[in-house]
């Protein structure tokens, strides 16, 4: 059943994909355009961070008036042509194979989040009921990612998704980190996520990737302010310091190329988790993108040839069945560690080998957990509940 699919080029996609220049006039009617007249049930846009949020988002309810829109801005976005910056990107899930319900979950800070909670469990189980033929479900999240409450959130709402995997990405300011934005609908928010809930009938994977190797180095933190996920001081000494004595640099040299170079890995179960590190401050304290906390050991991991592991990994997907799409969610910190090691052409060449649309985040969300220089995603494949594409 070939109409179940669409054809872009030489390329085919079960979802309608879109991608303009902020730099034309009008870019959202270009977005429209490109996407086509057919009804869809969901429609995502990462918007990058060199453009009015706000109006974008005003201007995408006023011209999808009957379809769910949920956006973010980014720190650089991932499109045709593999890593892309200063565009829009629109992904359709066309309302003949998809279904969904989107929650605005407001003030991450208060008790917004129990609400939304107790709505998701009742949502969930509606979505569900109304689409018997749509076996297949997962839940997709965009978080605010300054809001600092990632890890809370997704340990909250995790439980009542129940087996209902969710992946996500934390919205981004390029390399900025002054302000982030989430929406639905043209309410835009700051200190907010947006989870959606989606079921179809065709086959999909959620998957994480991350491409580090733990070493024999370790460190304990010894003082912290986990509220605003700072570490003070790492085996007694400061923190900074200390890091850059044990990556073997210097500590007035510490940027966000060593941070992506030297990530930090934390072991939670039998695998091995980013905590990775947004920046270091005036007074020598080392600010991490997730969660931590005194006691924490912290490994120093070293990265894999990146490009050649997301071919590996990105292939292994693809021998699930017919792969059409991709949506990524890709941490800055793997953005930035391609620039450093002059990998970005080879990185990129394999997004777009195998057709992944998305962005790079502040953060990654896969199940209940919030992670970093990782990429979390969405594989959907040709094939539907009967094996037919």
């Amino acid at each position: 059943m070939t109409e179940k699919i669409q054809s872009n080029g030489r390329d085919v996609h079960v979802l309608s994909q879109a991608q303009v220049s902020v730099t034309c006039d009008d870019p959202v009617a270009h977005l429209r355009e490109k996407l086509g007249d057919a009804p869809l049930a969901l429609l995502t846009v990462f918007v990058t961070p060199n453009v009015d949020f706000a109006a974008v988002s005003e201007r995408l309810n006023a011209v999808f008036p009957t379809t769910d829109i949920v956006a973010c801005t980014t720190a650089g976005e991932i499109g045709a042509g593999g890593y892309e910056e200063g565009t829009i990107l629109g992904l359709g899930y066309p309302a003949a194979h998809f279904d969904s319900i989107s929650i605005l979950v407001e003030d991450l800070d208060g008790r917004e989040t129990q609400s939304a909670v107790d709505r998701i469990a009742q949502d969930r189980v509606a979505l569900r009921d109304r689409n018997p033929k749509k076996l297949n479900g997962f839940a997709f999240l965009v978080v605010d990612g300054l809001s600092l409450r990632e890890d809370t959130l997704t340990a909250a709402i995790s439980p009542a998704l129940r087996d209902m995997p969710l992946f996500g990405g934390s919205a981004g300011d390029g390399t900025r980190f002054k302000q982030t934005f989430v929406s639905l609908n043209g309410r835009v928010r700051q200190n907010a996520a947006v989870l959606t809930m989606i079921q179809t009938d065709h086959k999909t994977q959620v998957f994480s990737i991350d491409h580090l190797v733990p070493t024999d180095i370790q460190m304990v933190v010894t003082d912290a302010d986990p509220d605003r996920r700072i570490v003070k001081s790492i085996n007694a000494e400061p923190a900074a310091r200390e890091y850059a004595r044990l990556v073997g640099t210097n500590p007035d040299q510490l940027d966000q190329f060593t941070f992506a170079s030297h990530p930090v890995v934390v072991r939670i179960g039998g695998a091995h988790h980013v905590r990775a590190i947004q920046q270091v401050t005036p007074k020598g304290e080392l600010v991490f993108f997730s969660a931590i906390d005194e006691g924490m050991v912290l490994t120093v991991a070293e990265p894999r040839d990146m490009a050649e592991h997301l071919d590996e990994k990105l292939t292994e997907l693809s021998r699930m069945g017919t792969l059409t799409d991709i949506v990524g969610c890709d941490c800055i910190l793997r953005r930035i560690e391609a620039e450093q090691k002059q990998s970005t052409r080879q990185v990129s060449d394999v997004l777009t080998r195998h057709k992944v649309i998305g962005f790079s985040t502040y953060g990654e969300q896969i199940g209940p957990l919030h992670v970093n220089h990782t990429m979390s995603g969405l594989a959907i494949y040709a094939e539907t509940h009967g094996g037919e594409a």
